[in-house]
């Protein structure tokens, strides 16, 4: 790898670290502090609504300004923006401060995300885009894996506001790498057109393409499905591992490694094999449904890291295929805006499954709420399947 891709992915590893940092501390603190499952599900909407809501709008940024300024933009101020929580919660002391942090920092990690998604394809236009895709993946789940330990042990020997401020030195490390990469990068990258049209216009091309492009509603339906199951075990894992199994924190962020371990396991063998993307697309979803039901099942902390780890090794396997799926469907030129508005569709079910899991009143009810959106996921498949084989055209004989 030469040193323009390790300095790019390095300040991708230490920006995406940061977060984390946020995502992992934020159920525990509020499960800690209210000892209660609904309300660390509706924190959890709360969290990831505005990071969703925000897509289509940073897509259409990423195709009118310059990537590299977006995301020196999302760096600075996602650490800015943890400073100036901690310094709110040093005057007016509310755990709420923590969701706040986390929640606006999302909509800069949504910007900064959709940019790099934008340069991809630009920085690595000679190699195999599934397997460019298999790197920014490990280098996301390597951020998963070091994160919750790091976070877990800053935590046990201090607090959440250290956990915090440790995010906005990441985040500002991530810039220090992306200024260097800037300062020896070779390649030219495309600067978006300069355009006069209203900036709300390309929303009307974004959803036309979601609504006629081949393939591209029934990936948006898929994925949907299948963030449903992730969004709802990643809201009650901690209220499941710390509240229904009765184990310390640490058996929580060792929960977040192992999936982890086994996202990053599957991503390197698609790296090293030539499986179909079609194929990894199957294989992902069948197996998040599988994951769902063991966790869903699980009558202790073992059996439900199985299922845990199935569930978050397989969607990393399915993410590849869905972010080389829809790169091969939409155009270059609308990339940015509708790959914006395909995240929003894919990922409202994030919150929502917070909110579903805000129905149950003790950790022990979340099976069956992950059980009841397996089977939504096993209908989805099965509807999306047989519609496609009946709009398959007929060749004569």
């Amino acid at each position: 790898m030469s040193l323009n891709a390790r300095l790019f992915f390095a300040s991708m590893f230490s920006a995406r670290l940061g977060d984390q940092f946020l995502l992992f501390i934020v159920p525990l603190v509020v499960y800690q502090t209210t000892e209660s499952v609904a309300l660390s599900g509706l924190a959890y909407a709360v969290e990831t609504l505005p990071r969703i809501l925000c897509y289509p709008f940073c897509g259409i940024l990423s195709d009118r300004v310059s990537p590299i300024r977006l995301i020196r933009i999302t760096q600075l101020g996602r650490a800015a923006i943890a400073v100036l929580g901690l310094a709110g919660f040093a005057l007016y002391p509310n755990p709420v401060w923590v969701v706040m942090i986390s929640a606006l920092c999302g909509v800069l990690a949504s910007q900064g995300f959709m940019a790099r998604e934008v340069m991809l394809p630009q920085i690595f236009a000679t190699a195999r885009f599934d397997r460019v895709q298999s790197l920014a993946q490990t280098v996301d789940q390597c951020s998963i894996i070091i994160g919750p330990l790091a976070a877990a042990t800053i935590f046990g020997i201090s607090n959440w506001q250290v956990v915090v401020g440790g995010a906005a030195v990441l985040f500002m490390l991530g810039e220090a790498a992306m200024m260097v990469w800037r300062r020896i990068n070779t390649i030219e990258l495309i600067e978006p057109e300069v355009t006069t049209t209203p900036f709300m216009a390309p929303l009307r091309v974004a959803f036309h393409h979601v609504m006629y492009l081949p393939g591209l509603r029934r990936l948006v339906i898929l994925t949907a499905a299948i963030n449903l199951v992730f969004g709802a075990t990643l809201a009650t894992s901690a209220a499941v591992v710390t509240g229904l199994f009765e184990l310390p924190g640490n058996y929580y962020a060792l929960l977040q490694t192992m999936g982890a371990l086994a996202t990053v396991s599957v991503l390197l063998l698609i790296a090293m094999t030539n499986i179909g993307i079609g194929r990894l697309g199957t294989i992902g979803y069948v197996m998040v449904i599988v994951g769902g039901i063991v966790t869903a099942l699980s009558p202790n902390y073992w059996i439900y890291a199985l299922g845990f780890v199935l569930i978050l090794g397989f969607d990393g396997m399915y993410a590849v295929y869905i972010r080389t799926a829809r790169q091969r469907m939409i155009p270059a030129r609308d990339l940015g805006k509708t790959t914006g508005v395909v995240i929003l569709f894919n990922s409202l079910s994030l919150p929502l499954s917070g909110l579903i899991v805000g129905l149950a009143a003790s950790p022990a009810q979340t099976g069956w709420i992950i059980l009841a959106l397996s089977f939504v996921m096993v209908v989805a498949g099965l509807a999306m399947t047989v519609g496609a084989r009946l709009r398959k055209p007929v060749v004569a004989a």
